[in-house]
């Protein structure tokens, strides 16, 4: 597999009044095109910010961040909000979709800023939701659909750039044990049939032992990087009790 993501000597500094508080310590890491990588630690080890720069959602103090081979260290906001837009999607733990917009208008909202015309736009779209299993229900508001239906709108306006690299940040924080296994399930085969490759921040074992790498953060440091033979999803699915969770109807 090529490179998709290589990181030297990473560093990130947060100027707090007086204060400077180091968040990442000279991180070096490889991730490469078609992995699923779950980012481990506790909180204040540094693994949000460490998404954030893999994100171009912010900036290091030191170090480089290598992006399909370039070096996107240095790159202006607007050229940082470019590659966002083209070549990142991103899944909250919270969902962050628009309360009074449907579910098909969320997962329309990043075509919007590529000036995508308005029939390519609901193509897209649909086709994202029924990749999520959300087929009749493209009219609902959020308000009208379970979390975990929400998280599924949520994956596929990640996907519906048709990006590299999806970012998933906690996406089964607000999420009961069924319903958590179905949004791995989802993020496994998206993995397996299209080749996104995907970076899981958890805090979680339990949902990390889903991805075929783990990577673990202690202090603004890597002090573990090992392959994980990863359960399927579908299969815990199966074999959990009817009826426990929220479900996906």
């Amino acid at each position: 597999m090529e490179e998709l993501i290589r990181v030297e000597h990473l560093a990130k500094i947060y100027d707090l009044g007086e204060v400077q508080v180091p968040a990442l310590k000279g991180v070096n890491l490889v991730i490469r095109a078609g992995e699923f990588v779950a980012i481990m630690g506790a909180s204040g080890s540094g693994k949000s910010t460490f998404m954030n720069i893999l994100g171009c959602l912010d900036r290091p103090t030191e170090g480089h961040y290598y992006f399909e081979g370039f070096d996107v260290s240095g790159l202006s906001k607007d050229e940082l909000a470019r590659i966002r837009n083209k070549k990142i999607g991103f899944v909250f733990q919270s969902f962050n979709l628009l309360s009074r917009t449907s579910a098909l208008e969320n997962v329309e909202l990043p075509l919007y800023y590529n000036n995508t015309p308005s029939r390519e736009r609901r193509r897209r779209a649909m086709e994202a939701l029924i990749n999520v299993g959300l087929q009749g229900r493209e009219h609902h508001f959020p308000s009208q659909l379970s979390g975990g239906q929400q998280q599924r709108v949520a994956i596929a306006r990640a996907l519906v750039n048709q990006p590299l690299l999806i970012l998933a940040d906690e996406p089964t924080g607000n999420l009961d044990s069924r319903t958590s296994l179905e949004i791995m399930d989802i993020f496994q085969t998206l993995n397996a049939q299209s080749g996104i490759t995907i970076i899981l921040v958890t805090h979680e074992p339990d949902i990390a032992r889903y991805a075929g790498r783990h990577v673990l953060f202690r202090d603004g440091r890597v002090i573990q990087d090992l392959p994980n033979q990863p359960r399927r999803a579908m299969e815990d699915l199966r074999q959990m009790p009817t009826g426990t969770g929220e479900g996906i109807s």
